[in-house]
């Protein structure tokens, strides 16, 4: 018996050493999740998701076409501005720049031939498109939040058409400007206006000098005229009340009205004297906008004032420096009572196609930091509230930003808030036919208001 026990243990203490050294039981463990890349796998920007998945890399490859106004020195900056978020993501932004982009855009877009992104420099031709149904409504591409947070209110209501949000500001320039040749203004003498009539005393001075005292031209392809209907706008805010040229711009004001006519009248002291104008009268109209102010810098100037928007320093010769070889003042007022207006203008994008990275793009043009490259270059001024005033590095570029802070009115250039049957049809024919002298003032301002449509 006592055999037997002794064996039975040391058959239980084998075992035992037998257990502990075999392997343990696979427990089954679980395989991790891999999640796919998605759209609510990266965290989303303010502006919306798309922006974040194209920073990760999630439609590079992709290609998204963009038509505009810009053309020469224009679309080289407006390329050059995009060129870090294309290397950054991967979409291949494709640019079309016309000088007949106001006659052409809306054929394109009635056949079917409509470019993912466009550029509007007049949101009365954008509203044609609202009207035909063919916009993308921003809201449904771009965090509603973002917007409201990014643009004023002005700028909101200045996009909102139809009841949606038609398109987002990027680019905007104010144009209440004279531009003039500062060193050789400082080295002649000559004094900065402050009023309109200190203004044509210079001007009778420098023709008296026997220099041509203004630089003009509006020649610009399809859109020949509308340097010639920033005057009116410009000098109509001068001498009738904001809320006047707010019912000119809505066809409650006729352009044959005593307010217009007033407007043309200080015009045409200025553009109809042939001494006054770089080549006479009969020059203006075949001399294009960007070259107008180059005889400014010649030596001695060949003229000497060019009122225009900030964007024409683009059209400078590169070697000159701002606020040193150039500057501006603002266009004197004529009527004390109403203030220093600023007329402005801008570009406005609109959506034709809603793709993922479509949508990245817009939300990126959006931002301040798409238009960051042009602010530090010189020629455009940012409206979104993220673009930081540091990036003026150009003294004179930031001067006209302050301006248009200032301002004791700013109103929207007129033609571009107009049908854009109007705005960039008649208004550019009629007024371009007016100074090449083919008809006369009452004629092209009837005309015009015949066109407008019911």
């Amino acid at each position: 018996m006592k055999k037997k026990f002794v064996l039975l243990a040391v058959f239980v203490i084998f075992a035992m050493i037998l257990g502990a050294c075999a392997p343990a039981a696979e427990t089954p463990v679980e395989e991790p999740v891999v999640e796919e890349p998605g759209e609510e796998a990266i965290p989303p920007l303010p502006q919306g998701q798309e922006l974040a998945n194209a920073y990760a890399g999630m439609y590079a490859g992709t290609v998204v076409t963009m038509a505009g106004p810009f053309t020469d020195q224009d679309a080289v900056i407006f390329n050059d501005s995009i060129a870090a978020f294309e290397e950054a993501t991967g979409i291949d932004i494709q640019y079309e720049g016309s000088k007949e982009f106001e006659a052409n855009i809306m054929i394109r877009l009635d056949g079917g031939d409509r470019p993912d992104i466009v550029d509007f420099p007049q949101p009365g031709l954008l509203q044609t498109a609202v009207d035909k149904g063919y916009a993308v409504d921003m809201e449904t591409l771009i965090n509603p939040d973002w917007i409201k947070q990014n643009y004023s209110q002005a700028w909101q209501d200045l996009a909102t058409m139809n009841g949606m949000v038609a398109g987002i500001w990027a680019r905007a320039n104010g144009k209440s400007f004279v531009f003039y040749p500062k060193a050789k203004f400082d080295e002649y003498g000559y004094t900065i206006p402050e009023t309109w009539e200190e203004m044509m005393a210079l001007t009778e001075e420098i023709a008296a000098d026997g220099d041509t005292p203004w630089c003009i031209g509006i020649e610009s392809g399809a859109a020949t005229g509308w340097t010639m209907t920033d005057w009116i706008e410009d000098t109509l805010l001068r001498v009738a009340p904001p809320e006047d040229y707010d019912a000119w711009v809505a066809g409650e004001l006729p352009f044959d009205s005593p307010q217009v006519n007033e407007a043309l009248d200080y015009i045409e002291a200025i553009w109809f004297n042939d001494d006054f104008v770089y080549g006479g009268r009969s020059a203006i109209t075949t001399i294009s906008f960007g070259d107008a102010p180059k005889p400014m810098f010649d030596d001695p100037p060949g003229c000497w004032f060019n009122r225009q928007g900030n964007f024409v320093t683009s059209f400078f010769p590169e070697e000159l420096e701002a606020g040193v070889d150039y500057d501006f003042f603002y266009l004197p007022p004529i009527k004390e009572e109403f203030g220093k207006p600023v007329l402005g203008a801008g570009d406005i994008y609109a959506v034709f196609d809603d793709r993922p990275e479509v949508r990245a793009v817009i939300q990126y043009f959006a931002t301040g930091e798409s238009l960051k490259y042009w602010i530090e270059v010189g020629g455009a001024i940012g409206v979104h509230n993220d673009a930081n005033l540091d990036w003026y590095a150009d003294p004179v570029t930031r001067g006209v930003a302050e301006t248009i802070r200032n301002a004791t009115t700013f109103r929207f250039d007129g033609s571009d808030l107009m049908p854009g049957a109007v705005g960039a049809g008649t208004f550019w024919k009629y007024m371009t036919d007016y100074v090449s002298g083919t008809i006369s003032r009452t004629e092209a301002l009837q005309q015009i208001d015949a066109s407008w449509p019911d």
